[in-house]
């Protein structure tokens, strides 16, 4: 698994999103990137982070930044997901956990002393160059695009 730090190049990435449309670290050069990881399609927690998100958008880009959402949910899901909740930015598919594993949000995680693999909540935001600026791990969903706009403007 990953461990990434803030300083350390953002791994590559090439995922499809909900739109049909290829996207990789290296279309966003000259840009920050707010790439958010979350685990579930229509799920209350990541509905909330996405419906945040997605309200707080022309903020974030009035900071400059593009806005991508990653989960292992498959195209139809994020369609569907995207369509319900009039998401306005890309949701990027990961079903073969390529890019969970390279950025470390694919972890053991245990629920009623189950142990399983999911994802853990986490934040990243990549400077213009490429580079890892911020990260938000274990994130709480209440008050984080407010958290991740305040960090845009640091």
């Amino acid at each position: 698994m990953a461990s990434l730090n803030v300083g350390n190049k953002a791994p590559s990435f090439s995922l499809v999103a909900n739109d049909g449309k290829k996207y990789s670290l290296k279309d966003f050069n000259g840009k920050k990137i707010v790439l958010y990881f979350y685990p579930k399609d229509d799920t209350s927690g990541c509905t909330a982070e996405a419906c945040s998100f997605r309200d707080n958008l022309s903020a974030i880009k009035k900071k400059g930044a593009v806005l991508l959402g990653v989960s292992p949910d498959g195209l139809k899901s994020h369609e569907k997901f995207v369509a319900k909740y009039d998401l306005n930015f890309p949701v990027l598919s990961d079903e073969n956990k390529e890019m969970l594993i390279e950025y470390g949000v694919w972890q053991e995680k245990s629920m009623y002393g189950r142990k399983y693999m999911g994802i853990v909540r986490t934040t990243y935001i990549i400077d213009e160059k490429g580079k890892i600026s911020h990260i938000f791990p274990k994130v709480k969903v209440d008050g984080h695009s407010e958290e991740i706009l305040k960090a845009l403007s640091a």
